[in-house]
């Protein structure tokens, strides 16, 4: 089989279209990187959609642990505190059991699907980090801006969306870059978290660890693997850069806040 065919027949499996087989004997370096590079497919949507639904969160979260108000600021700290105090796998293992425990009492079943259950364990996670931040840029927020605000008579509302939301965003980006970029790595949880995947339909490491278990060599797909992140990294850091040299259009060269990825050795 030319890898032309095997780009065509598993191109596409983790979505359940073409072959249904895994290769099982003859492995070749392209069928490891068609279908780990498949598998791939599930760990970008895993990363787009809870960025999408955490970055709204995570706004709510931040200008509502900034409230003086202890009915909005103090379910907004617990929030941030229960997902940034406990590591990620362990809510993965919770949620998971927390699911299976409302799909036996009959309320819900679609939640203990990693499509969907592992999804919602990732926004919250990422929605807790991402609040931290952007309070931090709440508190951060000019003063001068404030009072100018002020001074032209801008109501709450008004203020906020041309002044507040802005800035904050402004300050926050390159930080919040890096919270992406961790994003990306962490779906790799997801496969060891106890979430199914279905019809062997599952994400790049599932995809990596059943070649090392077929060849008992580790030293080809979780290279490969790695590599794809790597190219999955620098698109999250090109469209991330874009949107903070848009943020920080309006300032000179040497105001303007850099992105600067950081390794997360600990979380």
């Amino acid at each position: 089989m030319s890898c032309w065919q095997t780009l065509q027949e598993y191109g596409l499996r983790s979505l359940g279209l073409g072959e249904r087989l895994l290769p099982k004997q003859d492995i070749t370096i392209c069928e490891q990187a068609t279908l780990i590079g498949s598998g791939m497919i599930w760990n970008v949507y895993f990363t787009v959609a809870a960025l999408l639904v955490g970055f709204f969160l995570a706004c709510a979260l931040a200008v509502g642990k900034n409230s003086p108000n202890p009915w909005l600021h103090r379910p907004c700290d617990g929030f941030i505190l229960l997902f940034r105090g406990s590591p990620l796998f362990i809510q993965f293992f919770f949620g998971y059991f927390a699911f299976m425990a409302l799909k036996k009492a009959g309320l819900v079943t679609w939640l203990t699907s990693a499509q969907t259950g592992a999804l919602v364990v990732l926004i919250c996670n990422t929605a807790a980090y991402s609040a931290e931040v952007f309070y931090g840029a709440l508190r951060a927020l000019p003063k001068g801006e404030m009072e100018a605000a002020d001074a032209y008579g801008f109501s709450g509302i008004k203020k906020f969306r041309s002044i507040v939301w802005p800035t904050m965003l402004r300050l926050a980006w390159p930080a919040y870059t890096n919270e992406a970029i961790f994003l990306a790595h962490a779906t790799v949880l997801i496969y060891m978290s106890g979430f199914p995947a279905w019809q062997q339909r599952g994400d790049a490491l599932y995809y990596a660890n059943y070649f090392a278990d077929k060849t008992f060599n580790p030293f080809v797909p979780y290279p490969i693997m790695a590599v794809y992140f790597i190219i999955f990294t620098l698109m999250i850091i090109a469209a991330f850069g874009g949107v903070n040299r848009r943020l920080n259009r309006h300032l000179p060269a040497a105001q303007k806040n850099k992105i600067k990825v950081r390794l997360n050795l600990i979380r």
